[in-house]
């Protein structure tokens, strides 16, 4: 059953990354259609008013120049609400540069991924729930709790699609209410 879950994940993704961009940025509600923009992943992260911290890590990590190339991924984006739940200010630091390019590496799958096929990806899935591997090669599991969409970890870390999600030239940004892997 799993093998077939991630198959479908895989599927979604392959039949995503064919998609081209367009020219105006979108960010959009649960149940919205979404349309590329012309702006990149490392743009609409800037741009959000929800994502410093993640912006701060990105460029720590050197991973903001990867989020401005030709993708298409999906980046599990952690609001500011997140990293300060799970302490990891700290991330912006230096000191902190491989951790931070580590953590960050297990929020972002290949591929661009809207809420839509994320829904899509769980219900062809049978059980309700869809696996995806990270660039960290760790898991993601997604699951529906009433009207959210739960992803976790796998080290028991979890978070909810929280906020808009915006599509990008290069990809998707997800929005989530948690920090998706230990060590923050």
């Amino acid at each position: 059953m799993r093998a077939s879950m991630r198959w479908a994940a895989a599927a979604a993704v392959l039949g995503l990354a064919a998609c081209g961009g367009g020219d105006d940025e979108k960010a959009t509600a649960p149940g919205e259609a979404a349309a590329p923009s012309n702006r990149t992943l490392a743009a609409s992260v800037a741009d959000s008013g929800e994502l410093g911290a993640l912006e701060r890590v990105l460029a720590n990590a050197g991973l903001n120049t990867v989020l401005e190339g030709t993708g298409p991924y999906t980046v599990f984006a952690p609001n500011d609400a997140a990293f300060t739940a799970a302490g990891g200010a700290d991330l912006g630091t230096e000191a902190m540069k491989a951790q931070a390019a580590a953590l960050l590496r297990a929020h972002i799958v290949p591929g661009a991924l809207t809420r839509a096929d994320i829904e899509a990806a769980m219900a062809r899935g049978g059980s309700g729930t869809v696996e995806m591997r990270t660039m960290a090669n760790t898991l993601l599991t997604f699951s529906r709790e009433g009207e959210a969409i739960v992803v976790a970890g796998e080290g028991g870390a979890r978070g909810r699609l929280a906020g808009q999600e915006t599509v990008a030239s290069n990809g998707v940004v997800q929005p989530v209410d948690g920090v998706l892997a230990r060590g923050a």
